[in-house]
């Protein structure tokens, strides 16, 4: 191991508060697991999660090399898809292993045919590190976009793993890069390649002396080409929006419907495709008494046998189900994408990819690259408020052409994007087929 033993011992204060950490955070997630859906889940899968693999593992990958894939969640799995898919593809004597930190992903991709396993990823301690490690002996070890687990990463290090992490995205303000960051610049010297998103995270990671980092892109754009090539016809959509010009809004918020719908009322001419990010009862009631003229639930629609002509009065079409929102793009002129009015902006690549305009609230996009370059590109815009929102439909409703040049400049931009899944998958054979 070398020098990368001495990471935790040459970082006393580090390594000590990294340690309380971890369990800090356990036991903060076992306490709100009493009121709080998604901490019991993430307690309960935890529970007795060592012996299960312990038990499971070993007959599983006898005689195979395993590939592992960790993601912190949901987004960062979708983001690492096509790479995972791209290894099955060329090494499918290979045992894929996949990991989540999060309920958010393990609940959703739990059976991700992809994979021969899923499982939550145990707590970092150097007990399940080393036990767990030490029965699966991986070949090869990909982080997604974030997640250094000290002990994770020290034994995979002991064990001769190649350890690589892929759409990476670095920032100045991280820990990485302050003056009493040493023990976490010591993660990244773990890893045998960082490839990265953009030139600014190259340059930020070389400039604390992390020679192994290439600019090879966000995987992202592969996956959204993926999913724009196998999106689904939906002829209820298309019946239900007819000639009209249609908006499809994706994973709104309740801040986002209070912007919103004030804006969809001064538009009796428009149709809109509602997706929201909750579906909860109470957040689909606000839905439905906040639009003016006829709300329908797909719920409703479909146990009607989508008969577009009983319906044919209904302005609003509010999707109360999940799985439908990526092939829905299609069948609209304009998105607007949550998310930007509360924790952050939600994926805009999945309707920029159909040659959508795509509209978001002003306050949390700019850490997103893409919506930063879609503006400045005049592909999309961030706006502060209800009056500004509904301007801007207009402006893009009144004028076909100026809304169409600006779906092809995010068309455009997603496709000019693509690739780093190659780029990845060669550094794979590098250390695979030395």
């Amino acid at each position: 191991m070398g020098s990368f033993a001495k990471t935790l011992s040459a970082f006393p204060l580090s390594g000590l508060l990294y340690r309380l950490s971890v369990k800090g955070y356990a036991a903060l997630m076992h306490v709100a697991a009493r009121v709080h859906p998604k901490a019991r889940q993430w307690v309960q899968g935890r529970k007795g999660l060592m012996h299960q693999l312990a038990t499971q593992l070993g007959p599983l990958v006898q005689g195979r090399p395993v590939a592992w894939f960790h993601a912190a969640s949901l987004g960062e799995f979708e983001q690492g898809r096509p790479v995972i898919e791209a290894f099955r593809r060329q090494y499918p004597h290979y045992f894929i292993f996949v990991t989540f930190f999060s309920p958010s992903g393990y609940e959703v991709r739990k059976n991700y045919a992809q994979a021969d396993y899923v499982s939550y990823l145990p707590i970092d301690t150097p007990a399940h590190a080393r036990q767990l490690v030490g029965l699966l002996k991986p070949r090869i070890a990909f982080f997604i976009k974030y997640e250094f687990w000290y002990y994770y990463l020290r034994e995979l290090r002991a064990q001769g793993t190649a350890i690589l992490s892929f759409s990476a995205i670095f920032r100045p303000g991280q820990l990485f890069f302050k003056s009493y960051g040493g023990f976490y610049r010591g993660l990244l010297r773990y890893f045998d390649q960082i490839l990265v998103q953009n030139a600014e995270s190259e340059a930020l990671l070389r400039g604390i002396g992390i020679a192994q980092v290439t600019q090879a892109g966000d995987t992202r754009f592969d996956r959204v080409k993926q999913i724009a090539e196998a999106a689904r016809d939906l002829p209820e959509i298309a019946a239900f929006v007819g000639e009209n010009p249609c908006l499809v809004v994706g994973s709104a918020w309740e801040a986002d419907r209070a912007v919103l719908a004030p804006a969809l009322n001064s538009l009796p001419a428009l149709r809109a495709v509602i997706a929201p990010h909750e579906i909860k009862e109470p957040d689909l009631q606000r839905w439905e008494q906040t639009l003016d003229g006829a709300v329908l639930r797909y719920s409703v629609y479909k146990a009607a046998g989508f008969d577009s002509s009983a319906f044919a009065a209904a302005r609003y079409l509010l999707v109360d189900n999940i799985g439908m929102l990526s092939s829905l793009y299609r069948y609209g002129q304009i998105a607007y994408i949550g998310g930007a009015f509360g924790s952050g902006l939600h994926n805009i690549l999945e309707a920029a990819t159909f040659g959508l305009p795509v509209l978001f609230g002003n306050k949390r996009y700019q850490k997103f690259q893409e919506a930063v370059d879609l503006i400045g590109q005049g592909g999309a815009w961030a706006l502060e408020d209800t009056l500004a929102v509904e301007q801007k439909l207009r402006e893009l409703l009144d004028a076909p052409p100026a809304r169409e040049a600006a779906g092809a400049v995010c068309r455009a931009y997603v496709h000019d994007h693509t690739g780093a899944t190659e780029a990845v998958m060669q550094r794979v054979k590098a250390y695979l087929e030395k």
